[in-house]
């Protein structure tokens, strides 16, 4: 578990101030050491494991800092390397010919002569005796002033101090490292799709995300202040008492407001505690299960409409045929009467076939499996002209005519069976939904180009603007008390977008005004890439 301080928000850096602490006190030690050895540079150098190079780092003292990165070497070359790998202390009178010193470019900085010795990191027990040494890099002390050179008891004083440059560098890199695995914790928080909360234990609010100050409409100043006055929703605060309390609860669901609409949220909770087990506070996550509420109910009204659905055809081939049957030895109806309740009888069962078929493709297509299309070149108007025949048939309180702006394509390409399938549904849909009749148009814009435009016009009760861009989710109806009296599974524009969109690589939309009709649009090319098509739908 990782303990976090109480008021830093979460887009805020981190409090730097150790580090900057920790570069002033090694840079007094660099200064301490050049004074004490009357030495005229300090030259700190530390292992990069990842290039295996020795290479110079700040603070350094007789040497501007922007020099050092020409100061480097690889840990198996130079005097810097012999010491970085045995860990001696080494010392050498006269860099110009010193065959030792020609790899480190000492040089290039005007170094005559020099002590250098490693750094070393110590970990001891609790009686303080050293169980494991490690060398992180090699200390230099470089040109003795007065013309001097450097000497044993100058070694000693640099070896010790070493060790306090080492156990300063090694915390500092410790402490960055914690800072950046921090850093990166609060950017995860901060991006998580969920909303996250943690509560210190006295109440306050230490961490919370984006996400979550999105739920609550707050803004990031609310880190450090009591969740009681910070968010202004009773249940979740109730949820709050409850575990910062270190009480086993079970998860809620809250219901909010987010972006002008109402959303609903999985709450869950749990203690933070860490690794000695004392109490940092209490976390929890906001999940939106706004969208999986809703398809659950739709779902159950999916469940009543397509029981219905099921149970009217049934009921009306069950009640004709027995009629028929009765009738049968007494001749009591006449061939015309036998005609008609015959074809009662097939229209129930074309009826229930449509409903099985919507079912079963659905159930496909939710699975990822293919719908299996079947192209070809196809005749556009002499298919529109049967789509609308059968549908005036179908339909004595309803006019259904095809119009055509411009021009209309002779052929065009794509499945026949499934072009057929989107007309029908959505002549059907423009029928179920203008219960009082009325016009239905088949509308075709054409202009010659690539694309054609086939739209289907009712005069019926129209969708709300808040709906129109759901009507081709799967389950959805509008509820409302003019639909309440039309049933239907709410699968037939569902399909109708499949069927344009990825069989006809195609799209779809609608254009309504409640109270005076919907139009339903759809485009597809004419000559449709049909190895596109396919596989689209492999």
């Amino acid at each position: 578990m990782i303990e976090t301080p109480r008021a830093v928000p979460m887009e805020a850096s981190v409090d730097v101030a150790p580090i900057q602490e920790g570069d002033i006190t090694l840079r007094r030690l660099v200064q301490r050491i050049a004074m004490i050895l009357q030495a005229e540079k300090i030259v700190i150098m530390f292992c990069d494991r990842e290039t295996g190079e020795l290479i110079a780092i700040p603070p350094a003292y007789g040497i501007e800092d922007g020099k050092l990165e020409l100061f480097r070497v690889r840990a198996t070359q130079g005097i810097s390397g012999e010491v970085f790998r045995t860990g001696e202390p080494q010392i050498f009178h006269d860099a110009s010919t010193d065959p030792r010193t020609k790899k480190d470019m000492v040089a290039l900085m005007h170094v005559h002569n020099g002590i250098s010795v490693p750094l070393i990191i110590e970990k001891r027990d609790e009686e303080n005796r050293v169980i494991e040494r490690t060398t992180i890099g090699v200390l230099h002390a470089f040109n003795k002033r007065h013309g001097e050179d450097f000497n044993d008891e100058d070694v000693r004083l640099l070896e010790r101090m070493a060790r306090n440059v080492g156990s300063i560098i090694a915390n500092l890199q410790l402490y960055r490292e914690v800072v950046e695995e921090r850093e990166e914790l609060l950017q995860t928080f901060e991006s998580l799709t969920s909303g996250l909360i943690l509560v210190s234990p006295d109440g306050r609010l230490s961490q919370m995300n984006a996400t979550a100050r999105a739920i609550f409409d707050v803004d990031a100043d609310v880190i450090g202040k009591p969740y009681a006055e910070a968010l202004d929703h009773e249940q979740v605060k109730e949820f709050f008492d409850l575990g910062i309390q270190g009480n086993d609860i079970p998860g809620i669901e809250i219901t909010t407001v987010l972006g002008h609409m109402e959303r609903m949220f999985s709450v869950q909770g749990a203690g933070v505690k860490n690794e000695e087990g004392r109490n940092l506070g209490f976390v929890t996550i906001f999940n939106d299960v706004t969208e999986q509420k809703n398809l659950d109910k739709m779902k159950s009204s999916f469940v009543a409409m397509a029981s219905h659905e099921l149970r009217t055809p049934l009921t009306a081939i069950k009640g004709f045929s027995t009629t028929l049957l009765d009738g049968v030895d007494a001749d009591f109806y006449s061939k015309d009467e036998q005609k008609e309740f015959l074809g009662i009888v097939v229209h129930e069962c074309d009826r229930l076939r449509r409903l099985i078929d919507d079912l079963l493709n659905t159930a496909r297509i939710e699975a990822g499996e293919s719908l299996k299309p079947n192209y070809s070149r196809f005749e556009l108007e002499a298919l529109l002209d049967k789509v609308v025949i059968v549908q005036n048939q179908a339909s004595t309180k309803h006019k259904v005519f095809k119009q055509v702006h411009g021009d209309i394509p002779e052929t065009i390409i794509g499945d026949e069976d499934k072009f057929d399938q989107i007309l029908t549904n959505l002549l059907n849909n423009a029928i179920k939904y203008s219960p009082e009749g009325g016009d239905v148009v088949v509308h075709v814009w054409y202009d010659g180009g690539d694309e054609v435009t086939i739209g289907v016009e009712d005069q019926g009760i129209g969708i709300p603007n808040d709906h129109l861009n759901k009507v081709f989710e799967r389950f959805h109806r509008v509820n409302n008390e003019d639909n309440r009296r039309i049933y239907g599974t709410g699968l037939g524009l569902y399909l109708v977008r499949h069927l344009v969109e990825d069989v006809h690589l195609g799209k779809v939309w609608v254009e309504s005004e409640v109270g005076k009709g919907s139009t339903f649009k759809f485009t597809v090319p004419t000559a449709l890439d049909i190895e596109e098509a396919k596989s689209r739908n492999e």
